[in-house]
């Protein structure tokens, strides 16, 4: 591959240099030798959970292969914005931008039907995000996401509040459900518990968006993004293959976790983290950070929508901006 190969591609999604999601652990003497053979100095990943797992790994296994003590960095790229580290990770902008788009064009072909459910089903593994954002941006009255347990009680409040609209003059009514946001309550069953609840009172519809929200061109967003992190990832390595480096030999020895980072952007700064911090902050077996900042925007759907609820504001201290600015 030569420098002008990759002209171009920030206008385009997917990925042209292939992705693989198997994690290094059960092959890493194979991985070990193949950075040995190649002589690599350094390491960028770019990918989504697997890639900041992946990197951990590699990490830990330093001490047994010195092929592996060479700076390593990820920058965070999946729709479903589930890496610890970093409030955006590259493409979930993109993913939203698609889903909203089709929301609007699913309330777009109901012009005209009276008193009809729509039921969307969104991405994003057991994170809510893609789910939560969509559903404020698109003017959804609720969002299930497995990060707020709900029960059946939880969606018989919502049919009483969807006969109650229906009866005040509301034509429509939207809900959107993340993939994995319970694995007994899926799409059909609250599909049908609402066509079964509202008979005579309203229709129910169910949309499940699939692969096509990972689709379309990057967003301005996405694209300048991607452009900054890649910027500011590789001047991280050039400087810790530097500090890193044998003068006599040339050989890198990279030991100390802050050598193996992620870039995440939080509020207006990209900063590292060490991987090894953020495994701390991180469920590994749903995939997901323990805390999440968007998810204190959940009750504005509630609100927006006239339920009951709370809004936990989220506000920063003077210094503290003054700080950022300067």
């Amino acid at each position: 591959m030569a420098w002008g190969d990759v002209t171009n591609w920030v206008m385009y999604g997917g990925s042209f240099l292939g992705t693989q999601k198997q994690l290094p652990d059960k092959i890493m003497d194979q991985v070990a030798a193949g950075f040995e053979k190649y002589n690599f100095h350094g390491l960028l990943l770019v990918g989504g959970f697997e890639a900041f797992h992946s990197c951990l790994l590699l990490s830990h296994a330093r001490d047994k292969y010195p092929s592996l003590r060479i700076p390593m960095c990820v920058i965070p790229c999946t729709i479903s914005n589930n890496v610890p580290g970093t409030s955006l990770s590259l493409g979930s902008d993109t993913a939203v931008n698609e889903i909203c788009q089709m929301i609007d064009k699913i309330k777009l072909s109901a012009t005209g039907t009276k008193k009809r459910i729509f039921i969307i089903e969104t991405m994003g593994g057991f994170c809510g995000y893609l789910a939560t954002i969509s559903a404020l941006a698109s003017g959804a009255d609720n969002a299930y996401i497995f990060e707020e347990h709900f029960n059946v009680h939880d969606i018989m409040d919502d049919v009483k509040v969807i006969t109650h609209k229906m009866r005040t003059g509301v034509q429509r009514y939207l809900i959107v459900r993340n993939e994995y946001a319970n694995k007994n309550y899926t799409t059909q069953f609250v599909s049908q518990l609402f066509a079964e609840e509202g008979k005579g009172a309203f229709s129910t519809r169910t949309n499940v968006l699939g692969h096509a929200q990972q689709g379309g061109n990057p967003t301005p967003f996405d694209r300048n993004l991607g452009t900054k992190l890649a910027a500011r990832a590789l001047e991280f390595i050039i400087s810790q293959i530097s500090n890193c480096a044998d003068p006599k030999t040339g050989s890198v020895n990279a030991v100390s976790p802050g050598s193996a980072a992620l870039l995440g952007l939080m509020g207006r700064r990209t900063v590292f983290t060490p991987v090894e911090e953020l495994s701390l902050q991180t469920d590994f077996e749903h995939r997901v950070p323990k805390h999440q900042w968007w998810m204190k925007m959940r009750p504005l759907l509630r609100i927006l929508s006239k339920h009951d609820s709370k809004y936990e504001t989220e506000a920063m201290l003077v210094p503290e901006v003054e700080s950022e600015i300067s």
